[in-house]
């Protein structure tokens, strides 16, 4: 069986020792100083001021959204654009909190928004936000979403969650919008079972995030914020740690997620040249005519998921039932046209035409791309989905 994902972490077995060891030495393991350290790290690695851990990546979507709301950069009612094909919890936090969603179409060959779709997009409604899906390790021109954003005072937003890693033309993904999002889940890049990041370079915001997190009081903003909140609401100090701001959830990562993510950090680079190397490898299988070529302008590619855009729904079927005979795990391309899914259809009734994003929902697939791949991993995938 040749699986999307072959362990929990990677070099699991030190991990897990490791893991358990701090278990028991470690005073407390709600948050606290190694989430601090790992949000430090990380800041670091990913080359942004502000890092705020929480619970999941799907939590730091709707910690994003919440915050632009605090702050008065966001209001209800307000237009966001998204990514077409994406996963679900990028979208639900925009619909739960009051905003009028706009799906964008994605270009077949790179599977993402372009500054040309989104441009077509904005003349049919003028969004006021864009919250953009770098999807499986690639982007379209996101430099020129961003000039047209900065130029029609668009707030530029990036779920990176699936693009850890991933460089355009020398810049990192994730370090284009405002602020954005990663996920470290277990089947993405990097994992600490479940979590996830908000990263920015806006002070402003990387204070009301850490609120957002923690039922809106300030223990966890710095000192210079937490004084100017408390004389501004006439807060005294037997109240200062039990007085609740704005609206906030309880978002709160563990010093177990901290600890993982500080150990998995010092593997990224190491696993994010494994899957480069792999998904050129994997890039074989494209001379099947059967298949869309992923068109790839990156400077690096930090792939988790091998895509394979079928030219039609008949040929999918068949590279479904091929997988399935050779023992090889698949599944649908991330969360598919998020206007198909029932949650969406239930609450949303605009139909939007998306059909680049339509036809990958109907006709494609992924396979695995994980650092722990073989070379025999690797030529059975080749041998399994190229021509017959």
């Amino acid at each position: 069986m040749i699986k999307l994902i072959k362990s929990t972490f990677y070099k699991e077995h030190d991990t897990k020792k490791k893991l358990c060891k701090f278990i028991m030495e470690s005073p407390k393991l709600s948050n606290g100083d190694a989430c601090i350290e790992f949000e430090k790290k990380f800041s670091k690695w990913q080359g942004r001021k502000h890092s705020v851990l929480f619970n999941s990546g799907s939590s730091a979507n709707m910690a994003l959204i919440q915050a632009l709301l605090n702050i008065g950069e966001l209001k209800k009612g307000d237009s966001v654009g998204f990514s077409g094909i994406t996963w679900p919890t990028n979208i639900m936090p925009l619909m739960q909190l009051g905003l009028k969603v706009y799906p964008v179409d994605v270009e077949t060959k790179t599977l993402n928004v372009s500054s040309r779709l989104l441009k077509a997009a904005h003349q049919k409604r003028k969004m006021k936000c864009f919250f953009l899906t770098n999807l499986l390790g690639f982007c379209d021109d996101i430099d020129n979403i961003k000039r047209f954003c900065i130029e029609n005072n668009i707030i530029f937003l990036e779920d990176n969650c699936e693009s850890l890693g991933s460089v355009y033309k020398k810049r990192k993904l994730g370090n284009f919008g405002l602020a954005s999002t990663f996920s470290f889940f277990v089947g993405h890049h990097m994992s600490t079972i479940e979590g996830g990041m908000v990263c920015t370079d806006d002070g402003e915001l990387d204070s009301m995030l850490r609120m957002v997190r923690s039922h809106g009081w300030d223990r966890n903003v710095d000192r210079r914020t937490q004084l100017k909140l408390r004389k501004q609401h006439k807060v005294d100090n037997f109240y200062g740690l039990f007085t609740f701001y704005d609206l906030a959830y309880n978002f709160r990562p563990t010093e177990i997620q901290g600890f993982l993510g500080i150990t998995q950090l010092q593997f990224l680079a190491e696993t994010i040249r494994h899957r480069e190397e792999t998904f050129k490898k994997l890039s074989a299988i494209y001379k099947n005519p059967d298949f869309y070529p992923v068109e790839v302008s990156m400077t690096t590619v930090s792939n988790f998921g091998f895509p394979l855009v079928c030219k039609s729904r008949r040929l999918r079927d068949k590279y479904i039932d091929k997988c399935r005979k050779a023992g090889i795990e698949m599944r649908p391309m991330v969360g598919g046209l998020m206007t198909e899914q029932p949650f969406y259809k239930k609450y949303i009734s605009e139909n939007v035409l998306l059909p680049n994003a339509k036809h990958i929902h109907n006709s494609s697939l992924y396979v695995g791309n994980n650092p722990d791949m073989t070379d025999y991993d690797i030529d059975f995938l080749i041998k399994t989905l190229s021509c017959d």
